[in-house]
């Protein structure tokens, strides 16, 4: 792939992952009638943004996940008092637009001081005008306007408080459950591209090229069959294949292999291993593959998400019993760095790759930490044992203190992957 090419695959694993994840929780927080104020992509500054319907759209300038904000989550609304002076704006009689500030400058409206509000139950306004009192009903999607801001009221009906604990559950389980959904798509397709083993490989294969090592500078491609090394048959010795290699380092070696059906001599001198000292010429080995049926594709990709599924949980475990050191996880840098790397190698590893992440992604939101999908099913789950809500302003506590510390450790990750790409360490 020609360098902008992987730049745009390694922004649209990244865009295709989050997305799907925010829209899961979109989907059915809209399906429960709640109103859903925000979808965003990124966080900080706002570097793109567009309303459609009730909801904006924005893409933000921080690439380290998304957000979709729900009406009753947050304080939303500059709150208006009784004896405070307003303009609305009347359809029919009923209040669609009410503005709070420069009331000098609005045109076809009603100014008046607010003797009493509701817009959140009974929707009703009593505006005492020109010494007259007169009472309006407000529309359910009424905007109010301040400091040229446009946000629309939420009845009770429509927060996400006053739905029931089933359909929150659902609206935040959705995310990560999309997730799930990706992943499995996405190894199924990695395995209609790639194929799979044939059950009685008759000859060992030239699968990835390592870029700037002895294979690539000697043209070796993927899909050579591999015959021979010093005058020695390979067959399907994969182990005999890095034993020789291995034994030659800085030593040229004689490779034959077959191309397009004809036999080619190669000459080439495997560099030694900085760590082992060991030969590599930077190739890694495949056997013949065929195309994967329909029904087996869906049991090679259950196959696929419960191994990963295991290897993510052991090193959750690692990273918890202090197997891994904070130098060695990598952040959203380190896994854009590792994401570029894979789309060089095509798209059917780059596939399998996403499909990683997303899984990934969805288990990781699932742990019951604070700010995480994990957590608020867990307030969930004691708010339909207990029969009430837990506090919700103790709850926006912790989840304000977990993401917090999600954001300091992702400063902690981020600054250890720059020093790394400034070292020219991989």
């Amino acid at each position: 792939m020609h360098m902008i090419q992987i730049v745009f695959m390694t922004v649209l694993v990244f865009f295709v992952i989050v997305t799907i994840h925010e829209w899961g929780h979109f989907y059915f927080a809209k399906r429960a009638g709640i109103l859903v104020r925000e979808f965003a992509i990124g966080f900080g500054p706002k570097l793109f943004s567009i309303k459609r319907g009730e909801t904006r759209y924005t893409l933000r300038l921080v690439p380290a996940g998304g957000f979709v904000r729900m009406a009753g989550e947050d304080p939303e609304l500059v709150e208006v008092q009784p004896g405070q002076t307003v303009a609305v704006r009347l359809v029919d009689n009923v209040v669609t637009r009410l503005y709070l500030d420069r009331l000098d400058e609005r045109s076809n409206v009603i100014r008046g001081e607010v003797e009493a509000i509701d817009i959140e139950r009974k929707l009703k306004l009593t505006l005492l005008s020109d010494g007259e009192s007169e009472t309006f009903a407000i529309d359910p999607q009424a905007q109010m306007i301040s400091k040229n801001r446009e946000t629309q009221i939420a009845p009770v009906d429509r927060q996400f408080g006053s739905k029931t604990v089933g359909q929150r559950a659902i609206a935040i389980f959705a995310g990560p459950m999309m997730n799930f959904i990706l992943a499995f798509v996405l190894f199924g397709l990695y395995f209609q591209m790639a194929g799979v083993p044939v059950d009685n490989p008759d000859r060992l294969l030239i699968g990835d090229v390592s870029k700037g090592m002895p294979a690539e500078k000697a043209d070796l491609k993927s899909g050579d069959v591999i015959v021979s090394i010093n005058g020695q048959k390979i067959g399907i010795d994969y182990d005999k294949m890095i034993k020789l290699i291995s034994e030659s380092p800085n030593k040229p070696i004689t490779l034959d292999i077959i191309r397009d059906g004809k036999p080619i001599e190669f000459k080439l001198t495997p560099a030694p291993d900085p760590a082992s000292g060991d030969g590599k010429v930077g190739i890694t080995a495949a056997y013949p593959t065929r195309a994967a049926g329909f029904g087996e594709t869906f049991t090679l990709a259950g196959k696929a998400m419960k191994s990963m599924t295991i290897s993510i949980f052991q090193g959750f475990k690692k990273l918890i019993f202090g197997e891994f050191k904070l130098d060695d996880l990598g952040g959203p840098v380190r896994t854009a760095q590792v994401t570029s790397q894979i789309a060089e190698q095509g798209i059917a590893e780059l596939t399998s790759w996403a499909a990683l992440l997303s899984l990934y992604l969805g288990i990781f939101n699932l742990l019951p930490v604070p700010a995480l999908d994990g957590s608020r099913l867990i307030f969930l789950g004691l708010e339909a044992v207990r029969g009430r809500p837990v506090d919700p302003n103790r709850e926006s506590m912790v989840h304000f203190i977990g993401f917090a510390m999600l954001m300091l450790l992702m400063l902690a990750v981020t600054y250890n992957d720059i020093l790394r790409l400034v070292r020219g360490e991989h």
